[in-house]
This record gives C-alpha cells, structure tokens and sequence, in this order.
C-alpha cells in the first residue's frame, strides 16, 4: 500500500458528517449519531454547557453494501486530538484487511466533541499569549496544546471525568451493537478494539473493569499505548506544556484517591484507573488481570517513543506478559509518538513498508 499518497487522498475526501464511497478500494465512509447521556456528577459546571460533547457524530469505514456485519472493530484515538486525518489511513486499511467495518468513536471534549475554538488560532492568541509570559516562554507551549493545557492546569480531575464520559459512552454504545439495535450490527456482534496511546489506556481500563461482561470477549490490538500512568511522558507541543503535565502528573501519583469518600464513585471502573496509575498499586490485581487475558491482548511500542515508552508497558502489565504480547519494534526513518509514520518523509518508501508491516500485524490479530 502507498501509506503516504492515501494519506493526502483521504484527508481530502474526508467531510466530517458527509458520507462518501470510494470506488477504488470498494468501500464507504457512513456517519452515525450519538448522544452522550448527561452525569451530573461526572463533569465540572463549565463541561455541562459543551453541547459538542454531548452530541455528536462519530463515522465508520465499512465495506460498500448493504449487508449487516456480525464483527466490529473499535478505533480509539490519542490524548488532544481534534480531527481524524491520521487515523483514516489507520481505518481504511483495517477494513479492508479484515473485512470488518471500523468505528472510529471520539473520546469526550476530543475531536469533534470540542468547539471550534479549541483549534483556532485566533480564539487561542490571548490564552497562548497569556501561558507563555507564566511560565517564561516555555517551549512545550503551542497552539495546539494550548486549551488542553489551560483545562487541565485549572482542573486535573478533568482527565478521569473525561475518561469516565467516555467508559459510559463506550457502554452505551456496545450495549446498541449487541441488542441489534445499530443499523449496521446483527445481534451479539463480536467488538474488538484497536487503540493507539490514551486510547489504549481506555481501554485497558473498560476491559479491567468489564461492566456486565461486555468486554469478556474482546480482543485489543495496542499500538504506541498500554503504559503504566506515571510512566507516560505526555508534555509535547502536540498534547500538553510542562506545567499542565506536572499539575496532572503530581494530582494522580500524589492527590487521586485519597480524598474523601464521596469524592469519587468507587466502583469498578475507578478500581480499574486507579490500578493502571502506577506500578506499585494493586501490582497482584492488575498483572493478574492481564494474565488471565491469554491471547485477547497484543500490542506495538516503538523504541523511540517519549511518550509512551516499553518500561511503562512492562510495568502494566508485567514483564512476563508484555515479553510475551507486546513488540519493541524501531523505523529506520525520524519519527515521534505523536506522527509515527511522517508522510512527508523524505524516505517514503520505508515508511510505506513499516506502515504496512505494523498494520498488517493488527489486521492479522483482529480478523
């Protein structure tokens, strides 16, 4: 596969809410409605007034027919994202390798769950402007990371409610696939998952937890993602500066889950998070966990990645385990967590190659 020409093709194609079908690989792009239920108790009072988050549409590359599907895979992106362009690729190539329609489902206050202004430029000047004369012209500061950074130095707590939104709507839409309630899905569809970097996180969570079982039976292929929480390094002028990063780091390692009791809802899902947020917690649970996941789990960490790197891995899952499904693997071409496979490297032709060879292995394990 020519990666880095589809790359252009797809983003110029691609219209947020406009279905389209491409001919050549004989498959559709169709978009779908969700509405997020609202939890009071979930969010902050400035979040409940995002409409954006709350309903929204979320598209899936399947096959070019009629027919309903009996198998899904579920795509989950990466912290501060606000459009799908490097993950079409990611999903058409899915689809197509294993016959399977590809969900790619938008983790709350991310993607188009966001407002506009939360991308802008000029919506941002002031705030970017204002971040920078702080904390002395830092130089993780960005426009791009510039919201994220301002939400998560007023409130780190906004992380977990974020990933709690989410885990809710997860349910809620797996709940949809398997009633046969989704015009795409037969009853009992089979779901797996694909997740890249926070996604993987998410995931390793809703699996952990596994509200009335509906994760018993999904596979999750990671890529660049299943580190332990204090082993990520996620200060990048893509994700968030230096001083929202430690203001989250020092929250969860130090703060999280020694409040009061009536904090937090102590359920499942926050045992689940407060296990995967360092190694020394509930280190016998958790490794266990992904013991008695057997096969269901396998993943791709790249050597040179600074956000995610391999020790987190081991250190979330074991290293027996991450030894046994996880592969270290290396490009021979410049890249970074944030855009692993540069399409606009001056090697295309190896980026092709390993874009097909990690692809391929995730086909493989999720066909």
């Amino acid at each position: 596969m020519n990666y880095c020409q589809r790359f252009a093709e797809l983003i110029n194609l691609y219209r947020q809410g406009t279905d389209c079908s491409m001919a050549d690989t004989k498959t559709a792009i169709r978009f779908f409605p969700f509405g997020s239920a609202l939890r009071p108790e979930t969010l902050l009072p400035n979040d409940k007034a995002i409409e954006e988050n709350y309903s929204f549409e979320y598209p899936v590359f399947l096959a070019s027919d009629n027919r309903k599907h009996d198998e899904a895979i579920l795509l989950l992106h990466g912290l501060n994202e606000r459009n799908w362009n490097k993950y079409l690729t990611w999903a058409e190539y899915l689809c197509i390798n294993t016959g399977k329609p590809v969900i790619l489902f938008p983790i709350a206050f991310h993607m188009n769950r966001s407002p506009a202004s939360w991308s802008t430029p000029r919506a941002l000047a002031s705030l970017l402007n204002f971040r920078r004369r702080k904390y002395n012209d830092d130089r993780s500061i960005s426009f791009a990371n510039v919201a994220l950074s301002d939400r998560i130095s007023q409130n780190p707590e906004r992380f977990y409610m974020s990933g709690r939104q989410t885990y809710s709507d997860l349910i809620s839409l797996f709940e949809t696939i398997k009633s046969g309630r989704h015009p795409l899905f037969r009853e009992d569809t089979q779901i797996d998952i694909f997740a890249y970097s926070i996604g993987a996180f998410l995931a390793q969570v809703a699996l952990m937890a596994n509200p009335g079982k509906l994760f018993s039976h999904t596979r999750l292929f990671m890529f660049c993602g299943g580190s332990i929480f204090r082993s990520m390094h996620g200060i990048s002028r893509s994700i968030m500066d230096r001083a929202a990063f430690e203001k989250l780091y020092d929250y969860y390692i130090h703060v999280f889950g020694s409040e009061s009791d009536d904090k937090w809802s102590r359920d499942e899902a926050f045992n689940a998070f407060y296990r995967m947020i360092s190694p020394d917690r509930f280190r016998a649970q958790r490794e266990a966990f992904f013991e008695q996941s057997g096969e269901r789990i396998k993943g791709i960490v790249l050597a040179r990645d600074r956000v995610i790197p391999y020790q987190g891995v081991e250190e979330a899952l074991g290293e027996k385990k991450a030894k046994e499904r996880i592969e270290l693997l290396d490009f021979p071409f410049p890249y970074s967590h944030e855009n692993p496979f540069p399409a606009n490297s001056s090697d295309i032709s190896s980026v092709n190659r390993f874009f097909t060879d990690v692809f391929s292995r995730a086909a493989s394990f999720l066909a």
